[in-house]
């Protein structure tokens, strides 16, 4: 995987190749799909959710540009994969996930797995983390139809946030927002994608 689906597509960054290399990747899917593990595209992990394909997780870790003990927010914490991998490059990890029950597995599978700076917390990502704020990074694993402001002031000055936004049923594009160190938001447009939509509402 490392080399064929990361490497030669581009990704670079070696404490990201390292964390992926290391992380367990179908210790995160249901043991009917640990089959479809490794296959270049999102694998279903159960409550209308996915597990991204590996390369546009290698390449959403690349763009948060951490370099070990940041602190990270993750916006749908799915199986837990992309906190692993987050987690595996230093950085401490406070992950949202809207469904308790995609929670409450992830949480006991982090734990299995010796994950331990990694925090799960059921809630709406669209309202962040506050108590846990600021974050140096945030990355969104699901399809917003804006920005949600809550993010970006928790995001801290000089940091990083890689969110998809767009429609379910229309054009989605993955978004790299960085803070300057007066505040001031800068946002690219990097590339089509095609994620889950950001759901509001507990489930």
């Amino acid at each position: 995987m490392v080399e064929r689906q990361l490497r030669d597509r581009g990704i670079a960054d070696e404490r990201v190749l390292r964390a992926m290399a290391e992380v367990p990747r179908e210790r995160f899917l249901p043991d009917e799909r640990r089959r479809d593990a490794y296959r270049d595209g999102a694998v279903y992990i159960g409550e209308g959710q996915t597990m991204s394909q590996p390369w546009i997780v290698g390449c959403m870790t690349t763009l948060l540009a951490l370099g070990g003990e940041e602190r990270v927010l993750e916006v749908g914490t799915g199986s837990g994969y992309q906190a692993a991998v987050l987690a595996a490059t230093g950085a401490d990890i406070y992950t949202i996930e809207i469904f308790r029950a995609l929670a409450d597995t992830a949480r006991a599978r982090l734990k299995r797995l010796g994950y331990g700076n990694v925090t799960i917390r059921h809630g709406d990502g669209h309202d962040g983390w506050p108590d846990a704020a600021p974050f140096d990074a945030i990355l969104v694993t699901a399809a917003a139809g804006h920005i949600p402001p809550a993010l970006t002031r928790q995001l801290k000055p000089g940091g990083r946030m890689v969110i998809p936004v767009g429609s379910v049923y229309g054009a989605q594009y993955l978004i790299l927002v960085e803070k300057s160190a007066k505040g001031a938001l800068r946002t690219r447009t990097l590339l089509p994608v095609a994620f889950v939509p950001m759901l509001s509402g507990l489930r």
